[in-house]
């Protein structure tokens, strides 16, 4: 073969290396690059922000903004006479978000409505119905564990044996915390009687404060704070109290000596892993919520650790290592509680 031939050969095999390169680095790059982006979440919100079951979720992705890891708006105390439909469509419509968080308790028709027409938004909900094919997935706040310590913090120290709880309505998820709560009392004093009041609203401080300030004059010395507005009650008269959903210490220190919290952290980066990797199905994200998964735990004690009996501290860490190694479980009842 000529060399000018062969030279002009071994150029073009040259170039066609480069090119194959070239088209072999572009093509590595590109396939991470496509999941590099912040996934674009809109968050939905049926009460006001100062309502801490909506701000638990609320706070976790402000905290997965802050990570970097997506770009959060929201919109909150949307009610429900049929405002969440409007609100979620036109989101859906006008900002496509890869995925809106939010509560469904008492618009579940309304979410699952909008969910069923735009398909590739990750609808992600607290409610109490089920998952919904193929986009929509339900969690909730599994925190009837804590609940169930607190119940035996409440059981030793009260001295009345009569013990409060001011709770929203008997619905399953609030039903399950007021008997694990309650569990917990009986298990270490049988004697206690556990006094519930619903103010049947999600959001009524007032209300509930009324209904706190009824339990204490009928002898309860401690109350679990279900609901916004009760610690203030306890405060007032100089009794204990246990926060709830976040932890609450600060609204009044010397009253609050802890509380079942709620981390909506583990079930966000699952299901921001589960967008940006194209993975996302409808399903129960209820293990996250569980103190196994991270997803739950007692508040810390704070200033008021010396006020708990060292014998109670201790069974109550006995309890909460048994539970987070299996060995023990906390009943998981759901039937309305009876209620004064």
């Amino acid at each position: 073969m000529p060399n000018k031939i062969r030279l002009t050969l071994i150029s073009l095999l040259a170039v066609t290396a480069l090119i194959l390169a070239a088209c072999g680095g572009a093509t590595e790059t590109a396939a991470p690059a496509a999941d590099s982006g912040k996934v674009k979440v809109f968050g939905a919100y049926a009460t006001p922000l100062e309502e801490p079951w909506d701000n638990v979720i609320h706070k976790a992705l402000l905290a997965a903004q802050e990570k970097g890891d997506i770009d959060y708006t929201w919109a909150d105390n949307i009610g429900y006479s049929g405002d969440m439909e409007r609100v979620l469509r036109e989101e859906a419509t006008k900002n496509s978000p890869n995925a809106i968080f939010g509560d469904a308790f008492g618009n579940r028709d309304a979410v699952a409505k909008v969910a069923a027409e735009f398909p590739s938004i990750a609808f992600v909900f607290g409610s109490d119905g089920g998952p919904q094919d193929p986009n929509l997935a339900v969690f909730d706040n599994w925190i009837h564990e804590p609940a169930y310590l607190c119940g035996l913090i409440a059981g030793r120290m009260t001295q009345n044996n009569t013990i409060g709880v001011v709770a929203a309505m008997p619905i399953p998820e609030v039903n399950r915390l007021i008997n694990a709560f309650t569990q917990g009392v009986k298990e270490v004093n049988p004697d206690a009687q556990v006094l519930v009041s619903f103010i049947n609203s999600f959001f009524d401080p007032a209300k509930a404060k009324e209904a706190a300030l009824a339990q204490i004059d009928a002898g309860a010395d401690i109350l679990y704070a279900e609901r916004a507005g009760v610690i203030e009650a306890a405060a007032e008269n100089g009794i204990y109290a246990f926060g709830n959903l976040e932890d609450q210490n600060s609204i009044a220190p010397d009253a609050v000596l802890t509380g079942p919290v709620w981390h909506m952290e583990p079930t966000v980066a699952y299901v921001v892993n589960q967008v940006k990797a194209g993975a996302f199905t409808a399903q129960d994200l209820k293990d996250f919520s569980l103190m196994i998964k991270g997803g739950a735990s007692l508040a810390p004690y704070y200033g008021n650790e010396s006020k708990i009996p060292q014998d109670v501290r201790d069974l109550v860490k006995q309890k909460e290592a048994d539970i987070k190694s299996g060995k023990f479980r906390v009943d998981i009842n759901e039937a309305a509680p009876p209620s004064n």
